[in-house]
């Protein structure tokens, strides 16, 4: 089992979940996450400096088993791009178990 980690654009949401759901990817989690890049300067709107090293982004959370592997990662590159800095980054890592809490059951099966 693989578990994928994807920071994306806020605005690039909507799609990503879209495309999860039309391969398959039923179950994710998600949390709003700021982040640093890294653009140092500031810059001036109507007169008022802001940062713009601080970003606001989206992180998704997805535990897939292997097979599954690259159809999600697939889908999450296709759907996130605009093609510009900041598009975000993909993370992969093994899962060497997993448990349903509510019956107890463990392995693979459990993520149907």
């Amino acid at each position: 089992m693989k578990k994928i980690e994807a920071i994306i654009r806020k605005s690039k949401f909507s799609a990503v979940k879209d495309a999860l759901h039309e391969v398959g990817v039923n179950f994710f989690s998600y949390w709003d996450v700021t982040g640093l890049g890294n653009e140092k300067e500031g810059h001036v709107y109507r007169g008022v400096s802001y940062s713009t090293s601080d970003i606001q982004r989206r992180h998704i959370a997805i535990v897939v088993n292997n097979d599954f592997e690259e159809i999600t990662i697939n889908t999450i590159l296709k759907s996130a791009a605009t093609g510009e800095v900041g598009d975000g980054k993909i993370f992969v890592s093994d899962i060497n178990e997993v448990y349903r809490i509510r019956t107890g059951e463990k392995g693979s099966d459990t993520l149907k």
